[in-house]
């Protein structure tokens, strides 16, 4: 299987055989495509990007590492040690003229809050240096890093959405697919009108609770940067098996910002057991290092639980978390080219990209109005086009689920039999139709 080492299974796993079989219902029939070539930006792309700068520079709660091809935001005046490791570098680091104290505890570590401002990655890096510790384990530190969803950060995905026509009633032949399952979608939350103003798509598919609700809105009608997304992620799913249900969980704001802290409560807050766990955001790391908490959380997962996690719209190869990490299935995206598909110039790809989907979209949406400078007024009647691989994530997760139920199997093995046929192209994985 070209897919990443899994822990083992129990007895009675199914036999290669089996799983080749599967593979084939599940492999996508399209051409490999043609030579990879970028796309011009579309109108409004150049505003959105702004606009998420404008909000992160605005946000007295992050701070940006500026390096060039280093870039990750962070949490001011935070440090996060593995809980082992957190006494030792309270220590040391009031040594080096840093007093911390210990600010609560999350996912296996600890926060350590400085009493001012300071260069917390270049705190980290001295942390991280084994000369600071003759004779001693170098200890797990990191920065709080800031996720965000995928649209807006470094490309992610480059442009916002724009308003789109409803989509046609789920068709009735297909309503079995993912009859029975539950995907978890940890995002910006639900709209709190969403099951009333999409009752074909998503009414009667979630269960709507109060800490969920995605706030939407700046004021007014007015949206914020990715008020709705997390609807919009929940109707790509549906579109994909239309008989799953989600269960919806808020781990990003409206203007798509979050951190390790909120999505490690995002995961707990699922209802167990969520065989499928969507994750359309992510984050850049320093140094490019896995993030403690998020690989603590993840591995505390029911056991045959799969996570899909987008692959980041930074269009290049450097690791997006936790799409990267070895037990999650990260998903790139690709478009729609003159002879067959063509890799998205905004994604993410690299030997750690599992599969690729479409990235390009029509789905439920929200009602309100995006406004960006220099640039028409956006009015959605709640459906909308976007791309990013968000939704190339969102539809794999919906394709997983879909299998489940078709080939009768669990989701650690629809997700071997969905990697189980050669790759579309390298450092893309296979292609999920």
């Amino acid at each position: 299987m070209p897919d990443r080492p899994s822990a083992p299974r129990p007895s009675g796993r199914p036999s290669r055989r089996h799983l080749l079989t599967l593979a084939a219902l599940a492999a996508a029939a399209a051409p490999l495509g043609a030579a990879l070539r970028p796309r011009p930006a579309a109108a409004g792309d150049d505003a959105y990007q702004l606009a998420f700068e404008k909000a992160v520079a605005g946000d007295p709660e992050i701070r940006r590492h500026p390096e060039p091809g280093r870039e990750f935001l962070y949490r001011p005046r935070q440090l996060l040690a593995a809980e082992a490791d957190a006494q030792r570098v309270a220590v040391r680091l009031r040594e080096l003229g840093y007093p911390v104290v210990p600010a609560g505890a999350f996912a296996g570590v600890t926060r350590l809050r400085f009493d001012r401002e300071v260069d917390v990655p270049g705190v980290v890096t001295k942390l991280r240096d084994p000369r600071q510790w003759p004779n001693q384990r170098v200890p797990r530190v990191q920065p709080h890093h800031v996720v965000v969803g995928y649209g807006n950060i470094m490309g992610n995905p480059g442009g916002p959405p724009r308003a789109a026509g409803a989509l046609p009633a789920p068709d009735p032949a297909r309503l079995g697919e993912g009859a029975g399952v539950t995907v978890g979608v940890c995002d910006t939350g639900i709209w709190r009108l969403a099951a009333g103003r999409h009752p074909q798509w998503l009414g009667g598919s979630y269960l709507p609770q109060p800490d969920d609700e995605d706030a939407l809105y700046l004021g007014g009608d007015v949206l914020a940067l990715q008020g709705g997304h997390g609807t919009f992620v929940a109707g790509v799913v549906r579109q994909a098996a239309p008989g799953v249900r989600f269960d919806p969980e808020q781990a990003l704001n409206p203007t798509g910002v979050g951190d390790e802290e909120s999505l490690v409560r995002a995961l707990g807050g699922l209802a167990a057991p969520v065989p499928i766990v969507n994750l359309s955001l992510g984050c850049l790391t320093q140094d490019d290092v896995p993030p403690l908490p998020l690989v603590n959380a993840l591995a505390a997962r029911p056991a045959g639980s799969v996570v899909v996690a987008a692959a980041g719209n930074t269009g290049t190869s450097r690791p997006t978390w936790p799409a990267a990490l070895p037990d999650v299935l990260a998903v790139a995206a690709v478009e729609s080219g003159p002879t067959g598909y063509l890799p998205a110039p905004y994604s993410g790809f690299g030997s750690w990209v599992d599969a690729c989907a479409v990235g390009e979209r029509v789905s439920t949406y929200v009602d309100g109005r995006l406004l960006l400078p220099g640039e028409p007024v956006q009015q959605f009647l709640g459906f909308a086009a976007w791309a990013g691989t968000s939704f190339a994530a969102a539809h794999v997760s919906g394709r997983l689920a879909a299998l489940m139920t078709s080939a009768g199997v669990d989701a650690e093995t629809a997700r071997l039999s969905l990697l189980g046929v050669p790759p579309w192209h390298p450092d893309y994985g296979v292609l999920v139709a």
